[in-house]
């Protein structure tokens, strides 16, 4: 209170029955809290008629975008809804992106198959290019479709998992990049990132199809997997069910061994 008074902060009034206020300066405080009453608040029953399309209860796409204004003020922000329904908050993002010309970007997780298809990326399709009278918002969105799940309630990896498919989750959870384009699938050397080589023994990958054949690093095995692009000397990160070299093989060999599936990260 000292300081505030020092600085002028502070304005009494007539007497001593008049509460004191602190003086706010605009230009400290240019944004405004939320407001106490939700606006928009009823449904987009409207908007989704003049689209020809039906959804229960869909949420506000004003009362959001105002939302994501305040809590997605960065304008390369990244949102996520994990429950995306008729996809109010992908249309809320595009609407704020083409009022301030923001770069944000959105995740839209719905696990109805029919909703997702039919509703979800249909209004998406049609606020980016526009429908009826109304013009479009610009912008765009990939539709991508969930396979099964890589583990089981026991965190073992489940028997549906391709060889692929786990190769990318192990690229990107060890390197925090996307699997290069260039993999084919088809080679246990499942890409390089720096000058670190990462290697999958997994599902039979070097033409052994037995149990664990192939999927343990062995001479053998060792000896068959595609040769460092860097050239020998460069670090390698090999994934497998087991390892039968000994800590000083691995040191000579420049080899980081992970065993399946313990050491994949999984978040």
């Amino acid at each position: 209170m000292e300081q505030l008074i020092k600085k002028q902060l502070i304005v009494f009034g007539k007497d001593h029955d008049t509460q004191p206020q602190q003086k706010l300066l605009l230009s400290e405080n240019l944004t405004e809290n939320l407001p106490s009453v939700v606006r928009y608040a009823g449904s987009d029953d409207q908007f989704f008629a003049q689209m020809g399309m039906s959804f229960e209860n869909p949420k506000p796409q004003q009362f959001t975008l105002s939302m994501l204004s305040v809590f997605a003020s960065d304008k390369t922000s990244i949102i996520l809804d994990s429950f995306a329904g008729s996809g109010t908050t992908g249309h809320a993002v595009l609407g704020l992106n083409a009022v301030d010309g923001g770069n944000r970007r959105f995740i839209l997780v719905e696990m109805e198959q029919q909703i997702a298809s039919n509703i979800t990326a249909e209004r998406l399709k049609r606020v980016i290019n526009g429908y009826g009278d109304t013009p479009g918002l610009g912008g765009g969105f990939r539709f991508a479709t969930l396979g099964s799940p890589l583990f089981d309630e026991r965190g073992q990896i489940s028997g549906e998992v391709r060889f692929a498919d786990l190769a990318r989750h192990v690229y990107f959870s060890e390197t925090g990049e996307p699997q290069p384009k260039t993999t084919n699938g088809k080679s246990p050397l499942i890409g390089v990132c720096g000058r670190t080589a990462y290697y999958l023994l997994f599902n039979g990958i070097l033409g052994d199809k037995s149990v664990s054949g192939g999927n343990i690093l062995t001479e053998k095995t060792l000896h068959q997997l595609p040769a460092h692009p860097f050239g020998a000397g460069n670090p390698r990160v090999i994934f497998g069910e087991g390892c039968r070299f000994g800590p000083a093989r691995l040191e000579r060999e420049g080899i980081a061994f992970k065993q399946l599936p313990y050491e994949i990260r999984v978040s």
